[in-house]
């Protein structure tokens, strides 16, 4: 194959740990061999990922008609593609067409996610080629008031579980007199199922960097923390070197931009508790000490961080900021519906035959993700449950599959949509098994502060143990009764939302799927 007007042409290939885990850093080794054995000089881009993670690696080749996806790429189909002509866009039995018009990728509204897959991740020049930092440099030509006021505008809530309005935490910090503000990313991404955290920091870690240092020009912060989950080395690599990069190119120091404003920012790796991710734990953490819950009030935003007011926000809120800055708040809140504005990154799990990343608005509905992206179960059996906001979130059954993703819509049911991780489950799940589940995480993760939660979790573990042994022997609504009676008291007596989340998946799962505690659904609605 002869290479067209001796043109160097770039191949990208993702360094996402997605695509790492399958195997993508043997097919970019297998393709730039192939490539130098055939005398074709090419340009490999380790992008970040596209998030359609069933086609991973998905290696892309860029043409005059834009670019060209293949996958899933294994190293040994490498030879193959260019034998096909892959460099040149060529049919293969892996190519997908041009990137942009999968189906799966085209109807999604990437605003966080513009440039997830698109751009080299540690490349600032790339960053700043696809619309990066233009969101700071609006921020830095307004007064610390209007960009609050942009945020609060473009209704953004808090994407890590709690939902709570962005711009009023914003102005609480703003609005506190002290000598030292703090920004907290909490990038302690540890619900299941979910992985749109992981996505920015080792896709796209600019954004995020970005988002904090507007933030921090929001409410008076010089300092900011990542406080990154221990189990992303990948995520943890691709912040450090990025953040080297800001600070040389003069994002992040003591003079950002010659604006004569400081901002610095500095990760600190969590060690593996999953109660840090709740906001006081994780202040306790990042200040050296054991991850304990803090009672509230006082607020962080008044009192948080080495007792001073902090604004602590989840990664994907942070990242979404810069977009605000760059097209305005009203275009934001232009997505969405209700209360629930802007767009939500989705991220599909569990038994689907198409997991991966769907960035859409507010108002999709379960049904259309399960089937219309997800494409059913991966076993091929009826889906028969989703848990959706991590290991506390809700069960919902197929007779809610119609629901919109809102957060209010969700909060209706007594479910949550948390971080938007959606966990599958064909009908071979046993959802006894899976209350149980939830039960022991609670008790293994406690910090142990409070009774409810450290006792409770133990004592509701041993009793659906009790019922999962005894349900063949016949209706047992003692047992059952005294769950209920134990997680009522787990939702309203609890320190945190680990153990006043806990009832969520139990509760959900007795209400629509009675029959696997050995209770009739008949018994379930009389009572």
């Amino acid at each position: 194959m002869s290479q067209a007007n001796n043109t160097t042409l770039t191949v990208y290939v993702p360094r996402d740990a997605t695509a790492l885990s399958l195997g993508a850093d043997r097919v970019a080794q297998a393709i730039a061999a192939e490539a130098k054995a055939r005398n074709l000089e090419i340009k490999l881009v380790r992008n970040g990922s596209r998030g359609l993670h069933w086609l991973e690696p998905l290696v892309e080749v860029a043409t005059p008609a834009g670019r060209v996806a293949y996958g899933p790429v294994k190293a040994k189909d490498v030879a193959g593609l260019f034998d096909a002509g892959f460099l040149e866009g060529k049919e293969h039995a892996l190519g997908h067409g041009l990137t942009e018009e999968i189906d799966y990728l085209k109807r999604q509204e990437r605003l966080t996610f513009a440039r997830a897959g698109i751009t080299d991740p540690l490349s600032l020049d790339d960053y700043i080629a696809h619309d990066g930092y233009r969101g700071l440099k609006r921020a830095l030509g307004m007064t610390p008031e209007a960009i609050v006021a942009e945020v609060t505008e473009s209704g953004l809530r808090g994407r890590g579980g709690a939902a709570f309005p962005t711009g009023i935490k914003w102005r609480t910090v703003l609005g506190c007199a002290a000598e030292q503000k703090y920004i907290v990313c909490n990038a302690d991404e540890g619900d299941s199922g979910t992985f749109s955290d992981r996505m920015v920091m080792e896709d796209d870690p600019y954004v995020l960097i970005e988002g904090m240092t507007i933030a921090g020009l929001a409410v008076g912060a010089t300092m900011g923390y990542i406080y990154l989950r221990s189990e992303y080395p990948h995520a943890e690599a691709a912040l450090q070197a990025t953040i080297a990069s800001a600070y040389a190119a003069g994002y992040l120091g003591d003079d950002v931009l010659g604006s004569g404003k400081a901002f610095h920012l500095e990760l600190r790796r969590g060690a593996g508790a999953y109660i840090c991710g709740e906001e006081t734990a994780l202040l306790e953490s990042v200040e050296g000490k054991r991850g304990t819950v803090r009672p509230k009030p006082p607020l962080p935003a008044i009192e948080g961080l080495f007792g001073q007011p902090t604004v602590i926000n989840n990664v994907i809120s942070l990242a979404s900021v810069p977009i605000i800055l760059d097209k305005g708040g009203a275009y934001y809140k232009d997505y969405g519906m209700g209360r629930s504005l802007g767009t939500l990154p989705i991220q599909l799990t569990g038994n689907i035959a198409r997991g991966g990343l769907i960035e859409k608005a507010f108002g999709v509905t379960l049904r259309e993700l399960l089937y219309e992206y997800g494409g059913g179960s991966a076993s091929g059996r009826p889906i028969r449950a989703v848990q959706v906001g991590g290991p506390l979130g809700a069960y919902l059954p197929e007779s809610q599959f119609d629901t919109p993703l809102d957060y209010e819509a969700f909060a209706a049911l007594g479910a949550v949509l948390g971080h938007g991780g959606i966990v599958v489950f064909d009908d071979t799940v046993d959802m006894a098994d899976m209350a149980r589940y939830a039960m022991e995480f609670c008790a293994v993760e406690s910090c142990g502060k409070c009774t409810p939660c450290r006792i409770g979790s133990t004592r509701g573990e041993e009793l659906l143990e009790q019922i999962i042994v005894a349900r063949s022997e016949g209706p047992q609504p003692g047992r059952i009764e005294l769950l209920k009676s134990l997680c009522d008291t787990m939702l309203g007596a609890s320190l945190c939302a680990l153990g006043g989340m806990t009832p969520y998946p139990v509760m959900s799962a007795i209400n629509h799927f009675p029959e696997d505690f050995g209770v009739s659904k008949d018994a379930t609605e009389a009572r």
